[in-house]
């Protein structure tokens, strides 16, 4: 524990002129003590600290030396390239790692392009959640990150509707949508050739799935040879296949969940305003696909337009649709028409009071 403080307060020097004793206990979570107990014994080790005296004083490496202790390891490099997305690391339990990278990568710069780093941060910045939500990190989200590094196996428990399921994973990717954790991972019993035989998603052994992670209750390591789980022999690593593309399966299980909630359909008029806010209202690629479809019959002589549209059901319908106030009017199902129109009544009354 020391030493890695030891290493990191070098680093820290070497990649600034000079840092105080409050600003670098502020860095390494230790106190202004202890800053000055590790100083010196960097000292004794031939590490040339030196401390200015001072109200303006602090701590400086002399001479421009150079530790060679900046090579990344296979963990601070994979965290690295997700120092983007600042709370998905620490979420994962990663933000060490990638403050380890920062810091190996800043002291191996030149001296012009230190700043970099921070310029950058304060550029750019990726906020995941939607807005007006909380969404608390899933308490085995560090074990199962820890398994899609490392390509292992595990044994997953996971609530699916009022029972639970137990079943092994090949986790292969983890995915962060709108504030949710999401895990990619296969089913195996089958080959590699013969999975890529069947169509991504399907059920069965060899097939990817899609699991929400703070549905799992329980997710255990599968051991090496003999089997079984737990504490004791050693761990299980699962053969990647080098052709899957997590972004493109995303991207693709995504549509095809956002089609299969969609069973159910409403015609409606669209005023020129309705055309232009229905994409805010409802799914976005349904709401360009009613429209591109209803481009062929054109406008009526109101200026509005009819489509048909996807709805996941009646209920939903009427959250989505009421977002577009006067600029949309219900024509089919019956039902839904008869629901709008009770509204209308109701608001008129409501408006109408003196």
């Amino acid at each position: 524990m020391r030493a890695a403080r030891l290493i990191k307060m070098v680093l820290l020097l070497q990649s600034r002129p000079s840092m105080t004793a409050a600003e670098l206990a502020r860095e390494l979570e230790v106190s202004e003590r202890t800053v000055t107990r590790d100083a010196q014994a960097l000292s004794e080790a031939g590490v040339p600290v030196y401390a200015d005296r001072g109200r303006v004083g602090g701590y400086r490496l002399v001479g421009g030396y150079r530790t060679r202790l900046t090579g990344l390891a296979r963990g601070e490099a994979e965290a690295l390239f997700l120092s983007g997305v600042p709370g998905a690391l620490r979420e994962m339990g990663l933000e060490d790692a990638a403050s380890a990278a920062r810091l190996k990568v800043s002291a191996a710069l030149l001296p012009s392009l230190r700043d970099a780093p921070r310029t950058a941060a304060q550029r750019f910045h990726l906020d995941a959640p939607g807005w007006f939500r909380e969404a608390p990190a899933p308490e085995l989200l560090p074990a199962v990150a820890d398994a899609v590094w490392d390509d292992r196996p595990v044994v997953a428990r996971y609530r699916r509707g009022d029972t639970e399921v137990e079943r092994e994973l090949e986790p292969y990717g983890l995915v962060l949508k709108a504030g949710v954790w999401y895990l990619c991972a296969r089913v195996p019993g089958q080959g590699v050739s013969e999975q890529k035989a069947s169509e991504q998603g399907a059920s069965g052994a060899g097939a990817y799935r899609v699991y929400r992670i703070d549905r799992f209750t329980a997710v255990e390591a599968v051991t090496g040879a003999g089997g079984g789980t737990g504490a004791g022999a050693g761990t299980a690593r699962f053969e990647r296949d080098p052709e899957f593309d997590l972004p493109a399966f995303w991207a693709e299980r995504a549509e095809q969940f956002a089609r299969s909630i969609l069973r159910a359909e409403a015609v409606v008029r669209l005023s020129p305003e309705g055309v232009r806010a229905l994409q805010h209202a409802v799914d976005a690629a349904a709401a360009r696909e009613a429209l591109a479809e209803a481009a062929g019959t054109g406008a009526d002589d109101d200026g509005w337009v009819t489509v048909t549209l996807p709805v996941e059901s009646e209920e939903v319908a009427r959250t989505q649709l009421t977002a577009l106030g006067p600029e949309v009017e219900v024509l089919a199902p019956a039902s839904l028409r008869e629901w709008f129109a009770a509204q209308a009544v109701r608001l008129a009354l409501l408006y109408g009071r003196k």
